[in-house]
């Protein structure tokens, strides 16, 4: 559960945790650690914090998945809707059916890709987190 909060503290910008930045951001994140690309306030700490879910996912995160699906960055929205589709977590699907419409492909074939897929046996659906 640390790694899940931390990808969500690096999501809100409340906790700058240099190490798991570069963990998930790899080398790209040295350049982004050092000011370049938005820094560590732009849009590449958010994707990454996103990326982390898809790997490790716990419910606590869902507020946070909740804001990705509506950040002003197309990236941070893709990678929201791989992290839902990865773990089928079904009550984004109404979110992803907006996201039909998003203005870049890349998001609207990925909210397809959650609409299309199969959710009854989620372990994360909301009859299993009560």
């Amino acid at each position: 559960m640390a790694f899940v909060t931390g990808c969500t503290h690096i999501f809100d910008g409340s906790i700058l945790d240099v190490h798991l930045i570069q963990v998930l951001g790899g080398e790209h994140a040295e350049r982004v650690l050092a000011g370049y690309e938005g820094g560590p306030g732009g849009y590449w700490p958010r994707v990454w914090a996103m990326r982390g879910f898809l790997h490790c996912y716990e419910p606590i995160a869902r507020d946070t998945i909740t804001r990705a699906l509506g950040d002003n960055h197309w990236r941070v929205r893709e990678m929201a809707l791989k992290v839902i589709r990865r773990h089928g977590i079904e009550e984004y699907s109404d979110s992803a059916l907006t996201l039909i419409d998003d203005p870049v492909e890349r998001v609207r074939l990925a909210a397809e890709r959650v609409l299309a897929k199969d959710f009854p046996t989620s372990r994360w659906s909301d009859s299993n987190t009560r």
